[in-house]
């Protein structure tokens, strides 16, 4: 794996470089071959809050985690933890799912240990069961008037039809406060 680590408002020493790799690199005994991928690491100093962002795009398989901590080695530690559970889900996902040769299934190795704790895995398979569903029409909007009826609403996001181009568009509410848009290619 190549490694990218850069740091805002933060100088990243050689004994945090080499925290990082040794703790991302774990992650390569859960598969078959070592992957040929980009480890985008980005560590940031806000306000006493370490920040660390990892992106791992792999072919078929976006691996990211992002975590908030007030020290940046713990905040690795779980962030390393997210990314597992992430990997650990797939790999339920792709052996119920797919057992054709040549799947995602064939990237990852066939001897997971199981998760520590049994009630995070009765978690992971319960977030694929839909629970409910909602019904509604999509008034065609701008974005602005979408955030107000989100904020109206008092939710995190909205969907709703872009009057301008039609397309089915979503606004959200993002950590820092502020707002982004999800629009179609």
């Amino acid at each position: 794996m190549n490694y990218n680590i850069r740091g805002e408002n933060m100088e990243v020493t050689p004994a945090l470089r080499d925290y990082v790799e040794k703790k991302v690199g774990k992650l390569e005994r859960y598969f078959d071959t070592t992957p040929v991928a980009d480890v985008n690491v980005r560590m940031q100093v806000l306000n006493n809050q370490h920040i660390i962002e990892v992106t791992i795009p792999m072919p078929q398989l976006l691996l990211r985690g992002e975590e908030v901590h007030t020290d940046m080695y713990a905040a690795i530690d779980i962030v390393i933890e997210k990314l597992e559970r992430q990997i650990r889900k797939h790999k339920t996902k792709v052996n119920r799912k797919f057992r054709q040769e040549g799947s995602l299934k064939y990237m990852f190795k066939n001897e997971l240990e199981p998760l520590e704790d049994s009630r995070v895995a009765i978690e992971d398979e319960d977030e694929l069961e839909v629970v409910r569903t909602k019904r509604f029409n999509l008034k065609p909007m701008d974005a602005e008037e979408a955030i107000l009826q989100m904020d109206m609403l008092g939710h995190n996001f909205f969907v709703f039809s872009n009057a301008v181009s039609g397309d089915t568009n979503v606004v959200y509410r993002r950590k820092d406060g502020r707002y982004g848009l999800i629009e179609p290619e």
